[in-house]
């Protein structure tokens, strides 16, 4: 299971960077006369109510996926790592605070943060990265006060603090390299749900607008033609 599971990445992979070049048509190409067409050659995977060749359309949302997935997990990881560090290290009265408002974040559900933050931004790819990044960043935060309140009792710490080491040294030499193992255990299983999170805030008009392509946007498109072209939505949820 473990060797499919990269396998299916590398593919995942391969088609957000070489995209481009792997694609047989243009996703943006409309082609009024081609529409409708079931899956055959050259259309593997049918095509769209424009014509539109929805292969091409899976390949270029690889990138949408991989890169919303990758780099909101990589800044949401910074942040929660930087506020869970000055929770668990820094003051009581700061602790209290940061965790009272990432406690209230975290209460938050999911839908209603997307369409809070759409209503005051508007639907674009950098409205759906903030919404993911607000999402995810509470976790991370816990994950790592908690470590570093484990942390903070050891031995080498007291000694370090009586040697009268700066706490930014004591932090960023210190406890972030034993802290930080487990959370990008974490973060890296937090990639395919952040693509899943990607799919369904898009599917649900809160992610990228139309005409980027996106998986998403590819089922939110099939659902609506599902009596006419079953298999773009069915072609949508192969990734």
């Amino acid at each position: 299971m473990g060797r499919l599971g990269l396998c299916l990445v590398l593919i995942l992979l391969v088609a957000a960077v070489f995209g481009p070049w792997l694609a047989p048509f243009d996703p943006f190409l409309i082609d009024v006369s081609a529409k409708f067409h079931p899956p055959s050659f050259p259309h593997l995977l049918g095509t769209d109510n424009l014509g539109r060749d929805i292969l091409s359309r899976l390949i270029a949302g690889s990138w949408i996926a991989m890169g919303v997935g990758m780099s909101t997990v990589l800044v949401a990881l910074v942040l929660g790592l930087i506020l869970g560090l000055i929770a668990g290290y820094g003051p009581l009265w700061l602790d209290y605070l940061l965790m009272l408002v990432l406690d209230a974040i975290y209460a938050v559900p999911t839908v209603v943060m997307g369409l809070t933050v759409v209503t005051l931004l508007g639907p674009s790819l950098t409205t759906l990265m903030i919404v993911v990044i607000v999402i995810l960043v509470p976790g991370y935060a816990r994950l790592a006060r908690t470590a570093t309140l484990s942390m903070k009792s050891e031995e080498f710490i007291v000694a370090l603090e009586s040697l009268g080491a700066s706490r930014a040294r004591i932090i960023l030499v210190h406890l972030l390299p034993n802290i930080a193992g487990p959370i990008l255990i974490v973060a890296s299983m937090d990639i395919p749900t952040v693509i899943a999170l990607e799919a369904g805030l898009t599917y649900l008009g809160m992610g990228v607008p139309p005409p980027t392509p996106s998986w998403g946007r590819i089922l939110q498109e099939g659902f609506a033609q599902i009596g006419d072209a079953p298999w773009i939505i069915l072609a949508g949820g192969l990734p």
